[in-house]
């Protein structure tokens, strides 16, 4: 059966290539995205998701509209580079704010549907970053850590509505990421983090536009959407990083911090 299906940050990068395969296939989708945008096959709303009243009005407009939502997808998100000790509190805020808060935001404000209906799949982006706590990208980790934590006890509380919640963990892949990435200008100009964290960027941001497509990553999060038990988590990625996370599983910390270390070198 063909699904209503709700996908944040659409406009671009995984969201965008998800709606676009998911739509192919049959679904009704309904793209989120602070942007004004136009497709013939997905329809597209306007909002932030950090904007509580705003989500409440589009989420709202779509079950009137179909009398059902069957599938959030909370993909939007941004990235934040910079040494911790460095980082702004609004820079901090921002990147919370954004991919923590309003994950929980749209969340919040689909559930209510969801358990009325007595079904629903939640599949939320999180990051191997989410997993590892990768140097000089604290705060990013730090905001996908924290959807770990709320989708694995979320999925705990809504399991009994019939409601199912995932989490996807990708690895480096060539999207818009990188290029649109807010840096820490205290780190850029400080004299001791300064220089390493322009030779770590380099690392991460090598590996991303090298990485995988993000075509790979809709057929995958497609699989999520027709499967009848998905899984609670899936690590989406690169052999050598699907490798990484099953070895901290094992190692000493602070093995993997020197590992970490070695890597990006920083």
């Amino acid at each position: 059966m063909n699904k209503v299906i709700i996908v944040t940050g659409a406009s671009s990068g995984f969201g965008k290539a998800i709606a676009e395969r998911l739509a192919l296939h049959g679904h009704k989708v309904y793209g989120i995205c602070r942007r004004q945008m136009e497709n013939t096959s997905i329809t597209y709303m306007q909002g932030d998701i950090r904007d509580t009243i705003r989500i409440e009005q589009i989420v709202k407009e779509i079950y009137d509209k179909e009398n059902r939502i069957d599938i959030l997808i909370n993909n939007a998100g941004m990235g934040l580079g910079g040494a911790l000790e460095l980082t702004t509190w609004d820079e901090i805020r921002l990147q919370m704010e954004t991919n923590f808060y309003g994950c929980v935001n749209v969340c919040q404000k689909v559930l209510p549907y969801m358990r009325r209906q007595r079904y629903g799949k939640i599949i939320n982006f999180s990051s191997i970053a989410g997993i590892e706590g990768i140097p000089y990208q604290g705060f990013y980790s730090c905001s996908k850590f924290a959807i770990e934590g709320f989708s694995e006890a979320l999925s705990a509380e809504v399991k009994r509505f019939g409601i199912t919640v995932s989490i996807v963990e990708p690895g480096d892949f060539a999207t818009g990421f990188t290029a649109v990435r807010t840096n820490s200008e205290e780190t850029l100009k400080d004299p001791d983090y300064g220089p390493v964290f322009t030779r770590v960027r380099e690392r991460f941001e090598r590996e991303e536009i090298n990485g995988l497509r993000p075509e790979y990553m809709a057929k995958k999060v497609e699989n999520i959407v027709n499967a009848r038990r998905p899984h609670l988590r899936y690590c989406v990625a690169n052999l050598e990083q699907k490798l990484s996370v099953i070895l901290k599983r094992f190692i000493p910390g602070n093995w993997n911090v020197d590992i970490l270390r070695s890597y990006y070198k920083s």
